[in-house]
């Protein structure tokens, strides 16, 4: 969770000490959570630092489980995450609803979308997602699988535009 700066100076005091620089590093990251893009994903693109993002899937809500005006599913972290709970706002519904409509077009759900999306960012070398039942680790596969085209990514970077919690 470094900010670029302390990043490019960590990695300059190792250089001049002759330490090891990092070479990869993790931070909070996914379609709804960028503020990684302005300065730390560039200098870890220019440097070759690998960057691993974690909740990729928003805690949930980029798989699509949460539905505008429906209650959380019972035992969710939609039900007690206030991280989670932050992200149900009517703006953050209406891009779900855009995204996993263009998702299904192409016969993937929203939750495959949001770690492949993450996949397809140049400095971005692995994502930490977690599982708790063996079909999330299949979708995670899925996941990995779906190389989004240039075209597609910015297809899916206008269906997002204006995101804010």
């Amino acid at each position: 969770d470094f900010a670029a700066w302390q990043l490019a100076k960590s990695n300059l005091l190792a250089e001049v000490r002759g330490w090891t620089a990092f070479v990869a590093m993790q931070s909070h990251y996914h379609m709804l959570e960028r503020d990684v893009e302005r300065e730390v994903l560039p200098y870890c693109a220019l440097h070759g630092v690998g960057f691993v993002p974690y909740f990729p899937l928003a805690g949930g809500f980029l798989t699509g489980k949460y539905r505008r005006g429906e209650p959380a599913p019972s035992g969710s972290r939609g039900e007690s995450s206030d991280y989670v709970k932050s992200y149900m706002t009517d703006a953050n519904y209406e891009r779900i609803e855009r995204l996993e409509a263009w998702a299904s077009e192409r016969g993937h759900n929203l939750g495959e979308l949001a770690q492949s999306w993450l996949l397809a960012q140049p400095a971005v070398c692995s994502v930490i997602s977690g599982a708790t039942r063996l079909e999330q680790i299949q979708a995670n596969v899925r996941s990995a699988e779906w190389k989004l085209e240039a075209a597609e990514l910015e297809q899916v970077n206008t269906l997002l535009k204006g995101q804010s919690r």
